[in-house]
């Protein structure tokens, strides 16, 4: 099959950019278990995988914290390819967003000991811009798998409360040993349904906020006197 084709290597041979990452990717992640999210676990993976040092750097330049983000960003994509692979149309909203997050737990369950070391990684300060995005990303494409198409304040406070419920079931995950993860599951649930409550109660009062008149109009800007009261973080389509 030629690459063009098969989108695995480009007219000259050799591995796409994103082949190259998914194989070394792929390779390393047996090494992180016990290197860490380490260059000495890039190259474990790399010569166990037949690829060079140059192939290293061109797939993450850079080094261990652009494989981190490889990993996620794979996983995310997982998530919402085994999601539309569901027959989800007599699911409730949050037992879609449950569905699509079980599905990447499960993705990554291999590689449970991977995420833990990610974690430390992104728990340091100068990594912290990073850690945000690729926790927006992730409960971006949970929502967006789940069929939300907002565009207005909700897909905010969607996301913001999605952000709150992943992050606290990844530590409960980390550390659960019941059989088939069925705690953590049973966890997953409870703060959903929590946060569907939550959200609920909270788009009604931006609603109200949203029909209030002020006669000073927006103090954030972009009101006018007399019109509505359109709030501050108003997502712009």
């Amino acid at each position: 099959m030629s690459g063009a084709k098969s989108g695995t290597t480009s007219g000259t041979g050799a591995p796409t950019l994103d082949a190259l990452r998914e194989t070394l990717l792929l390779a390393t992640l047996p090494h992180v278990a016990f290197d860490g999210w380490t260059e000495a676990a890039l190259r474990a993976g790399a010569a166990d995988a037949g690829l060079t040092a140059n192939d290293v750097v061109r797939a993450f330049p850079g080094g261990a914290i652009s494989a981190i983000e490889t990993f996620n960003r794979r996983a995310d994509r997982r998530m919402v390819e085994a999601i539309e692979t569901m027959d989800t149309s007599g699911l409730r909203t949050h037992e879609k967003i449950a569905a699509a997050i079980r599905a990447r737990f499960e993705d990554v369950a291999p590689h449970k000991e991977a995420v833990r070391r990610a974690l430390t990684v992104l728990a340091f300060p100068l990594n912290a811009p990073l850690a945000l995005r690729m926790l927006h990303h992730t409960v971006d494409a949970a929502w967006h798998a789940a069929g939300d198409r907002s565009t207005d304040f909700n897909w905010y406070t969607k996301r913001g409360l999605l952000a709150g419920v992943y992050s606290a079931t990844v530590l409960y995950w980390l550390n659960d040993k019941s059989e088939g993860q069925a705690d953590t599951w049973a966890f997953l649930d409870r703060r959903l349904q929590e946060v569907m409550r939550l959200g609920g109660t909270f788009a009604r009062a931006m609603k109200a906020m949203g029909e209030f008149r002020s006669p000073f109009g927006n103090p954030f800007g972009g009101g006018r006197p007399g019109g509505p009261y359109p709030g501050p973080f108003s997502r712009r389509r």
